[in-house]
Order: C-alpha cells, then sequence, then structure tokens
C-alpha cells in the first residue's frame, strides 16, 4: 500500500507550489488549486514555459486576499476579486472567461515579468472538463485535476540520469498535486483506474506530458539544461511526447492528508 509524502498546491498557475500538510479535494483537484492565472495583453495564459522565473513568485492566500511575494520585490496583499468584470482568456485550446482581479496583482506581475499582465481568478461558474478517459472537471491547471507521482518513478528516472553522469533532479521539477511513497514498482501511477487517497477517490485521466518545464530548476527560475526530457525520451516517448507522472479526476470528493493510505481500488487492463 502507498501513502502520501506530500500535498502540493499551485496557488497561481506557473508559479511556485505550497506544500500542505492535508487539504480538501473537489471535483477540480485540491482546494485552490491553479486557482489563478498570469495572462498577457491577449488573455493568452502566461507559465514558466515561457517565463521561467515565475517559479519565484510565492503566492499565499490570506481571509479574502491574495499575498504575492518575490525575491528583489516588495511583498504584496491584495483583496480577492470574486464576481468582477471578466475577460476572455486562452489557455492551451480552451476559450473561456475569468475574473480579473484589477490593478493593483496587475501592476506587481507586470513588473516582476517585464511585460503588461493581468491576473484573473477561477469564475464561480466555471465549467470545463478534461479530455482525458473520464472528462472530470479541472479549472486552470492544463488538463486534469490531480496530478500523481510515484517516488519510486523518481528514483528510477534519476538512476538513470546519474548513470549517465548527470544530476539527479528534485521532484518540484515535475510540479505534482501528490506524492506516494511505498509503491515499490516505478510507473505504478501510470497503471491505477481508479485509487482512494485518504477520503477521496480518483480515476485514471491520461499520462502526464511532459513540457519543457521539467527543465527549469524551482530555486533558480532559470532553465538547468536538457534534463530530465533528454532522459525521458531514451525511454518513456509516447504519442505526444516524453510522460512522466499521470493525471487523475476527482470522483468522490473528500479530505486527504500527508500520511494517508493510498489504496489502489482497480488497474487498467
Amino acid at each position: 500500500m502507498g501513502r502520501v509524502v506530500e500535498l502540493i498546491r499551485y496557488i497561481v498557475k506557473g508559479c511556485a507550489g505550497e506544500s500542505l500538510q492535508r487539504s480538501a479535494a473537489g471535483p477540480m483537484g485540491l482546494a485552490d488549486d491553479r486557482l489563478y492565472m498570469v495572462v498577457d495583453q491577449n488573455g493568452k495564459f502566461i507559465t514558466q514555459r515561457t517565463m521561467a522565473k515565475m517559479a519565484l513568485v510565492r503566492p499565499s492566500l490570506g481571509d479574502g486576499t491574495i499575498k504575492l511575494a518575490a525575491p528583489g520585490f516588495d511583498d504584496a496583499e491584495f483583496d480577492v476579486v470574486h464576481d468582477g468584470e471578466q475577460l476572455e482568456v486562452v489557455l492551451h485550446k480552451w476559450t473561456g472567461k475569468a475574473v480579473d482581479q484589477g490593478t493593483g496583482p496587475a501592476e506587481w506581475f507586470s513588473r516582476f515579468m517585464g511585460e503588461p499582465v493581468r491576473l484573473v481568478r477561477v469564475p464561480p461558474d466555471l465549467e470545463r472538463h478534461s479530455n482525458g478517459v473520464v472528462g472530470g472537471l479541472v479549472g486552470f491547471a492544463d488538463a486534469d485535476a490531480l496530478h500523481v507521482i510515484g517516488e519510486s518513478s523518481l528514483a528510477h528516472l534519476n538512476s538513470r540520469i546519474t548513470g549517465s553522469g548527470g544530476q539527479a533532479l528534485p521532484m518540484n521539477r515535475f510540479r505534482p498535486n501528490v506524492v506516494v511513497s511505498g509503491w515499490e514498482e516505478p510507473y505504478t501511477e501510470d497503471r491505477v483506474q481508479t485509487m482512494t487517497i485518504g477520503a477521496v477517490e480518483v480515476g485514471w485521466e491520461k499520462n502526464a506530458i511532459r513540457c519543457v518545464v521539467p527543465t527549469v530548476d524551482q530555486a533558480t527560475g532559470q532553465r538547468a539544461g536538457h534534463e530530465p526530457t533528454r532522459t525521458l525520451a531514451g525511454y518513456r516517448r509516447v504519442e505526444g511526447g516524453v510522460t512522466f507522472g499521470a493525471k487523475f479526476a476527482v470522483l468522490t470528493a473528500g479530505e486527504l492528508a500527508v500520511g494517508d493510505p493510498v489504496s489502489v481500488t482497480s488497474w487498467l487492463d
């Protein structure tokens, strides 16, 4: 049986994650995960794919506020706008509406990123669905509610990287929501059809196709060579790219916490 060893949410898409001891999980994943997103003047999403230094922004939530911090910038706190002006935004192939968070957050992020941007929030009536097997709901994550990786998968990948003279990579390169220990077989997450994590039941949507973000050092906000993409390309290539980790839909909402058991209830054929 596996066990949860890390829970991480990413309040602003593309920015630093926040480690949690426990969290509610609803149809869109961990509470407040990818609740916010930065968009350019055309409403197109911006992440570490094109702005690696977003890794240095540390968002947190207050009582009705969002707090922003980054090296070399004054910490700032802004009131959350729940039901304000809605902007048309583009996230990959999806186009929809998002709640603009006003001048303050826009100016802070624009200074940090060096270009005019806006901070937007998931609207209360968002109905965005994954294109995975289950087709579950999703907020501003790329495609699915929960991203799960087993520690044994990273250990296996790192053994290949170090075996060819490279340096082992930390788990944060892959920006998972749930990290599981106790799965002896690497890539167990690829074979799970359904499982319970604490009180939450989840269903497999798809393998996680990796973009360039895992090549970004999350501590420096800079690209750091070709790993893990180079190594993954040697043995984890599928249609659409290279894969590491798996995406899941939330089938039954509930609470989960670090230390909770992870029980596989069915396997993919």
